[in-house]
């Protein structure tokens, strides 16, 4: 994780792409559970809103509570790393989760397909 700024932009670009995808196959896939694909596209874009509204949160404790700045920043610095590590870590789950119900809802022809198409 390079910084917020970057996860927030990761997090949103992964999502988008994952949701697009997701959308073309709703429009051009006969016989898939649209319903399904639906609700798979809510997850992924939940997922990318929960992610970024996670990541705006603030070390709580000042400098001043802290015995000298270098125990603040060993404090603040592995804050962020639990943190970051956690919403990654749900990100990648809801999005997978997302993935997961989008894939059940593709009909069997069209998996089968892809599956000789990946040999």
């Amino acid at each position: 994780m390079v910084n917020k700024r970057e996860f927030k932009k990761f997090a949103d670009a992964l999502g988008t792409s994952v949701a697009q995808e997701m959308m073309v196959a709703y429009y051009n896939v006969e016989g898939i559970d649209r319903e399904a694909v639906g609700e798979a596209v809510q997850k992924v874009l939940l997922a990318v809103e929960e992610a970024k509204n996670n990541a705006n949160r603030f070390f709580d404790r000042g400098a001043k509570s802290f015995e000298s700045r270098r125990e603040y920043s060993v404090a603040k610095r592995k804050f962020f790393r639990q943190l970051f590590a956690k919403i990654e870590k749900d990100f990648s789950e809801q999005v997978n989760a997302g993935l997961k119900q989008f894939n059940a809802a593709l009909p069997a022809e069209v998996k089968q397909a892809q599956k000789e198409a990946a040999r």
